[in-house]
């Protein structure tokens, strides 16, 4: 089995179709499904149920999935080590982070980096949390910064800060404007935010987690599974809102979103960088890594202090010729 057919089924497996699959990867449909044929022949059981439009993975490819994915992200970093090794310093980073992120510290991290390696091709792409975990797990991206620590067995996370969460509301809300000391004056109040996964970690977790811990248990919560859309409901008086001081700084700034003052509901949520727990990791990556671990939040320090690894230290003053 080759590179090509494990590309072709997981870019099936991706897009559940064969006609999305062949539009990624340039080549004809046809050439496609033969490709996969290859791969059913050598596993010898179907990957895919044929549907009208769609593709979608039989209990034999559910099992393979995983296999394929780390073997691809292994061929990866490969490629990757033996690029390094011609390159030395030079060559290609990629990075996936959630977006409003990059308004955060970690636009001066990537500065520094920027003026310390200036032959690394640094390329972003932005997505949600749960989009950066797959795209570093996938080994799509060599790192990942995104909100909540990231418990995977195949993931190194590491403590990347934390960021401030806000209570918004539109401009007309009751509450604008007051310190509200009493989280009882909250009660009937009816917000949006992300679903939440019990037990996880999640956007969705920490919303119900505060307002227990506020005692407001019982309060109306709409699912909303997108962060502008939860900021415009909000706006609209649609609800409250719990969310990333990076992420509503505009619209506070032109007054259509106003903070509450609640203490009750004050919290923070951790910043976390990601990598392959057996990735390759060029010393760049690894000159990347400090920035983004050892800078600060929202221009304060997280508070914490936390001792630097030796290879940390020893990476950190390497970067400084890079």
């Amino acid at each position: 089995m080759d590179i090509d057919g494990i590309e072709t089924f997981l870019a099936i497996a991706e897009l559940g179709s064969f006609t999305h699959a062949a539009r990624r990867l340039h080549r004809s449909q046809p050439a496609i499904s033969r490709r996969l044929e290859i791969v059913e022949h050598e596993l010898g059981a179907p990957m895919f149920e044929r549907l009208r439009g769609r593709a979608r993975l039989t209990e034999a490819g559910r099992m393979f999935l995983p296999h394929a994915e780390a073997a691809l992200a292994s061929l990866r970093d490969g490629r990757a080590a033996v690029r390094g090794l011609q390159a030395g310093i030079e060559g290609a980073l990629s990075l996936a982070l959630v977006g409003t992120l990059a308004d955060t510290h970690v636009i001066d991290a990537l500065r520094a980096f920027a003026a310390q390696s200036a032959q690394v091709r640094l390329q972003l792409r932005t997505a949600s949390s749960r989009e950066v975990t797959d795209l570093v797990r996938r080994g799509e991206a060599t790192l990942g910064l995104c909100y909540h620590r990231v418990d995977l067995p195949e993931l190194v996370s590491l403590d990347g800060g934390e960021e401030k969460l806000l209570v918004v509301a539109a401009p007309a809300h009751r509450l604008a404007g007051r310190r509200v000391r009493h989280a009882h004056l909250l009660a009937g109040e009816r917000w949006v935010g992300f679903p939440s996964a019990p037990g996880g970690q999640d956007s969705g977790q920490t919303l119900v987690r505060q307002l227990v811990r506020a005692g407001l248990g019982d309060a109306d919560v709409t699912p909303i599974d997108s962060l502008t859309a939860q900021k415009r409901l909000a706006q609209a008086g649609f609800g409250l809102a719990l969310v990333p001081e990076s992420s509503v700084r505009e619209e506070l700034r032109q007054g259509v979103l106003v903070a509450l003052d609640i203490p009750a509901m004050q919290t923070t949520v951790p910043i976390t960088a990601i990598h392959r727990r057996n990735g390759y990791l060029s010393a760049a990556a690894k000159g990347l890594l400090v920035l983004l671990t050892t800078g600060k939040s929202n221009g304060r320090s997280n508070g914490r202090s936390r001792p630097i690894p030796a290879w940390k230290s020893s990476v950190r003053r390497a970067t400084v010729g890079l």
